[in-house]
């Protein structure tokens, strides 16, 4: 998970996303998260913000959001800390459980679904957009 969230660092260039991560509790969404972090150069700590809802980070003078919604009751809540704030652009943001704030989010460019099997996780990604679509194929190596 490390890893894969160092090499979507890597593949997000100089661009702002909107990128989902679903997965059930404790299959790898914050790990992957601390790994795109890292990817980026963050040597702190990175905790999942599951009570403040969102974590900032500013690395190499780009703005990431990691948020965490898994205690949000109702998605309007995004509203009252400000979501509209979040949406600058180039800022990526990273969402964890975003079926809870569907309402008010964003439309991702990417989803990244982690799901437990046998041996480990598999990791499936979805592109919503060209951007998306771009962000994959750097991924990928299609696009240098």
């Amino acid at each position: 998970m490390l890893a894969f969230g160092a090499r979507l660092a890597m593949a997000c260039a100089d661009s702002g996303a909107v990128i989902f991560l679903h997965g059930e509790l404790g299959a790898g969404k914050t790990t992957l998260v601390r790994g795109f972090l890292r990817g980026l150069g963050h040597h702190g700590k990175v905790k999942s913000p599951t009570y403040t809802l969102v974590e900032p980070y500013e690395l190499a003078q780009r703005r990431i959001y990691h948020f965490d919604l898994y205690r949000l009751a109702d998605p309007h809540e995004l509203d009252y800390i400000g979501i509209r704030d979040f949406l600058e652009r180039g800022a990526i943001l990273l969402v964890e459980w975003p079926e809870r704030g569907m309402d008010c989010l964003p439309a991702p460019d990417i989803h990244i679904h982690i799901d437990y099997t046998e041996t480990g996780r598999r990791l499936r990604i979805e592109a919503e957009s060209p951007l998306g679509s771009e962000i994959v194929a750097r991924m990928l190596g299609f696009i240098p």
